[in-house]
Order: structure tokens, then C-alpha cells, then sequence
């Protein structure tokens, strides 16, 4: 398999499994950490929000890393 199709499909599992996470369909049976614990306790939410936004990020251009907005491009 190429690259760029393995990026896609570790991108689409990537959003499925944070929307899955962050939805919380089973009502806080399935958490990592609990929210109760203070500071630490939103941690997984977070780590599950970056996995979506890495799953888009890598669906939108797979073939190129993401552009610097202060290089100067001619």
C-alpha cells in the first residue's frame, strides 16, 4: 500500500475514534481519565480533540506538510 493511502485511513480511524470519544455514547463508562480529577481530568477530551484535528489536517493535503505562514514565498 502507498503512504498517502495509509495516512487516509489512519486519518478517517483518527476522526472516528475521537468523535466516538468526545460524543461519550456509553454517558462517562468509557473515560480514560476522570473528569473529576482536578487540572488533569480534561486531558483525554483534549488528546481526543488534537486526533480529529490531525485526521482533517492530514485529509486535506496528505501529500504536502503544512505551509509556514512567515516564509517568504516567491
Amino acid at each position: 500500500m502507498k503512504k498517502q493511502t495509509i495516512t487516509k485511513i489512519g486519518a478517517v480511524l483518527g476522526i472516528v475514534i475521537g468523535a466516538i470519544y468526545l460524543l461519550n455514547p456509553g454517558a462517562g463508562i468509557i473515560e480514560l481519565i476522570p473528569d473529576n480529577i482536578p487540572i488533569v481530568g480534561n486531558l483525554d477530551e483534549a488528546a481526543a480533540t488534537t486526533l480529529i484535528l490531525w485526521g482533517l489536517q492530514a485529509l486535506r493535503k496528505p501529500d504536502e506538510p503544512p505551509a509556514l505562514p512567515l516564509i517568504n514565498r516567491k
